[in-house]
């Protein structure tokens, strides 16, 4: 059994999230375009709104190294005690400056919280029916690779580890960020129980062509795509991939990249456009009795943490998510 599973109580929310999720190198976090600061954030407009309390949210524990070895190989782990390749995942150039024991405290420890609240997130989802992790979503990283912002294949860990101490055998991701998500599809490359679904604007990062032969559902956007197309593709392709495919989760890789005027994104998605995007795939999850994780991946304004926040109550509001527990999930025996 991982360590990363912990049992929560009754009266919290499967909402994942420690304060030590938020990365601040000196100040030097600030020459990225990401707001480095958005976990916190979207935290505190929920607080603000009196939405939830301290009290409900779930602590996550840090996937250490043994963890991480589920997915990633020894080289990759020993690699990232280089900060110049740090520095490249991270793309801050001036963290390759920095000696490594403060780019672990600073950046990669965070990201290990986070990862560790991925998988503890997929676990309350299959006993809760939904979860959430307030971060997460490192879908260019892979076992032996990281990019774009993304030193840990949370996702990767986050199914793996679902297979191996829950026996699910089937998953779904769906991947609604605006870039591709080539990190987890190289590892699931010619695995038929992980059906994947993408959604991204073609003409920008990665454009990995190895990694989309695993995409079993690929909707490939032009720049500046507004809500009315996307939501009609979403609509559709999500209903059929369903039919298609009845997965035992469904990993929600929600980023709010698609915003308008967002500087990676390249697309036009109003604030309205992203809360009915996270609506839909809710509800289409609650219609059909899938549990959902949703992770909060890529956004990279300011603005975001509030649309995030908006879109959590909304789903509240909807009657998509709540407190109250599912009939409790049994444990079933470990595989191995």
């Amino acid at each position: 059994m991982t360590s990363l599973y912990i049992d929560i109580r009754d009266d919290q929310w499967p909402l994942v999230y420690d304060e030590k999720y938020n990365v601040s190198f000196c100040g030097f976090e600030k020459l990225h375009v990401f707001d480095a600061k958005k976990w916190r954030n979207i935290i505190q407009y929920l607080l603000e709104a009196n939405f939830i309390t301290q009290e409900c949210l779930v602590k996550p524990l840090e996937a250490k190294e043994n963890d991480l070895l589920v997915v990633h190989t020894k080289k990759y782990l020993k690699s990232l005690k280089w900060s110049g390749k740090v520095a490249m995942i991270a793309e801050v150039p001036v963290v390759a400056c920095l000696p490594n024991i403060l780019v672990q405290r600073a950046y990669l420890k965070p990201m290990r919280l986070q990862t560790g609240g991925s998988v503890l997130a997929g676990k309350l989802a299959l006993e809760r029916g939904w979860a959430i992790n307030v971060g997460g979503g490192f879908h260019h990283c892979s076992a032996g690779r990281g990019g774009g912002f993304c030193a840990y294949a949370d996702i990767t860990l986050l199914i793996k580890n679902l297979v191996v101490h829950r026996n699910v055998q089937n998953a779904m991701i769906v991947d609604l960020d605006a870039h591709q998500g080539n990190g987890y599809q190289r590892d699931f490359l010619g695995v038929p129980e992980v059906y994947i679904m993408d959604m991204y604007n073609r003409h920008i990062y990665p454009k990995d062509e190895e990694a989309k032969r695993a995409i079993r559902r690929k909707i490939e956007l032009g720049n500046k795509v507004e809500d009315l197309e996307y939501m009609l593709k979403l609509r559709k392709n999500l209903k059929a991939a369903l039919k298609e495919f009845k997965p035992d989760i469904l990993v929600y890789n929600a980023g709010t990249d698609v915003l308008d005027s967002d500087p990676l994104g390249h697309m036009r998605i109003s604030e309205v456009g992203i809360i009915k995007r996270d609506e839909f795939v809710f509800e289409i999850c609650k219609e059909k009795e899938i549990p959902v994780v949703m992770l909060t991946s890529g956004g990279y304004l300011r603005k975001t943490a509030r649309i995030i926040a908006d879109s959590i109550m909304n789903l509240k509001n909807k009657g998509l998510i709540g407190c109250e527990p599912k009939n409790k999930v049994t444990d079933k025996p470990d595989r191995f």
